[in-house]
């Protein structure tokens, strides 16, 4: 039950960066501009470029922790699942202390965890 639940919580994790990818490298001017909402508005069309890079490694995170899931050996897959969640969280962390306390709760939260449930699982 353990594993289910870590496994649910990693794929939550990924999808909510597939949505972060989206809003970075389709939806910065629209839906870019509640998500981001300390960012001054005449500064999203400027940034474009920057969200849309940003985006992407939002999406090598996602791809990292899916790729997860495709793996057949157990160990690896959750070595691989380890990894990318730490990167989740470190980002999330650092997101937090240079832009805005609230990416901790959104995005390293959740990694943490997910991660925590990973170990308890193994």
């Amino acid at each position: 039950m353990v594993l289910v639940i870590a496994q649910i919580l990693t794929a939550l994790v990924a999808i909510e960066h597939l949505y972060i990818l989206w809003i970075e490298m389709f939806a910065w001017e629209t839906a870019g501009k509640r998500a981001f909402n300390i960012i001054p508005e005449d500064l999203f069309k400027p940034t474009k470029g920057m969200a849309a890079n940003q985006g992407l490694y939002n999406g090598f995170l996602a791809a990292g922790l899916i790729w997860s899931f495709l793996i057949s050996d157990i160990n690896w897959a959750e070595n691989i699942r380890l990894f990318f969640l730490g990167c989740v969280i470190v980002a999330g962390i650092y997101g937090a202390i240079t832009a805005s306390k609230k990416i901790f709760f959104i995005q390293a939260l959740p990694a943490i965890i997910a991660l925590i449930f990973v170990l308890y699982a193994s």
